[in-house]
């Protein structure tokens, strides 16, 4: 069955806006007979401003997805394009991923006021600003006397919180900012050492009806296999855990030719407490070993961590 048209859904930030716009001009270019729109909606995590992704609790999980997928479902959009970091790792039935595409920097930064150069030169009691658990957790495990505090809305209004002297600093993806042109504006890439990012961070998930061949057929052609095999482990490791993105959880997988590796942790939040562990396998068991490694750090005592 021939394409005429197929339309996007997507968020309005100007960071979805570039994620969706990316998306469509890779499938114009590889068959520039079918046109493609792109369509806005907005999501219930653009909406809520004033509270911290933490507070939300069960409430936030699909904030950013949930009327993409609603729409999709309804057949008013064809698919819709997710930083893969936002999406759940248990989709509506009749929706799947279908494709992710190749990972930008996986890092997060640091973006700091002026006279701040790097992670070490900030002050005692600086205000540091991030409404991740991940990162608060990891922040917290190494410099304790800094305050954290949430910030929410666009990356350029959280830059321009910076630029006001609300806070000192604060971490963002890098992965954002790049494709932004911000990267200016980044003092530090933090290591993976020292922070291990979210799962999926850096990677964008194109979701689509799994019903749908002709559509599913065109969006494969922009898979990143090796990605997508470290996403796969990733979220196979947070589904193992019974986490969502708003859970102190962070992962990084590297899928080679021949054998994944996979990194995970899980905190309290305050930092008090981490449990990490690593595996490794055949990259076509990155599944396998997400799973395998979620086992591990619930025997290290991962259970009683996400219990806190």
């Amino acid at each position: 069955m021939s394409i005429e048209n197929i339309v996007i859904g997507t968020r309005g930030s100007k960071l979805a806006l570039w994620q969706t716009n990316w998306v469509r001009d890779r499938i114009r270019k590889l068959h520039p007979e079918i046109g493609v729109e792109v369509r806005v909606i907005s999501t219930k995590g653009d909406r809520i401003q004033n509270v911290s992704l933490p507070k939300l609790g069960e409430e936030g999980k699909g904030l950013f997805t949930k009327e993409l997928e609603d729409a999709m479902l309804d057949r008013q959009i064809d698919l819709a394009v997710h930083s893969l970091k936002d999406l759940p790792t248990e989709l509506p039935e009749g929706l799947h991923i279908g494709a992710i595409s190749e990972r930008e920097d996986v890092r997060d930064a640091l973006v700091a006021r002026s006279g701040i150069s790097s992670f070490d030169d900030i002050p005692e009691g600086a205000r540091i600003g991030t409404s991740s658990l991940r990162r608060q957790a990891q922040i917290l495990a190494a410099r304790r006397d800094l305050i954290l505090d949430p910030v929410r809305g666009n990356v350029d209004t959280r830059l321009g919180k910076v630029d006001s002297g609300e806070y000192d600093a604060i971490i963002l993806a890098s992965a954002g900012l790049r494709r932004l042109g911000h990267e200016d504006r980044i003092t530090q890439y933090i290591s993976q050492e020292f922070m291990l990012p979210a799962v999926g961070q850096g990677a964008l998930a194109i979701e689509t009806r799994s019903d749908d061949p002709a559509i599913n057929r065109i969006i494969h052609e922009l898979e990143h296999e090796p990605t997508k095999l470290a996403c796969r482990a990733e979220r196979a490791l947070l589904k193992g855990l019974g986490g969502g993105c708003l859970v102190p959880i962070a992962a990084l997988g590297i899928a080679g030719d021949r054998t994944l590796s996979l990194r995970g942790l899980v905190a309290r939040p305050d930092g008090s407490e981490i449990v990490r562990g690593e595996g490794e396998g055949p990259v076509g068991d990155a599944e396998e070993i997400g799973y395998r490694l979620a086992e591990e750090l619930l025997r290290r005592g991962a259970d009683r961590v996400l219990d806190y």
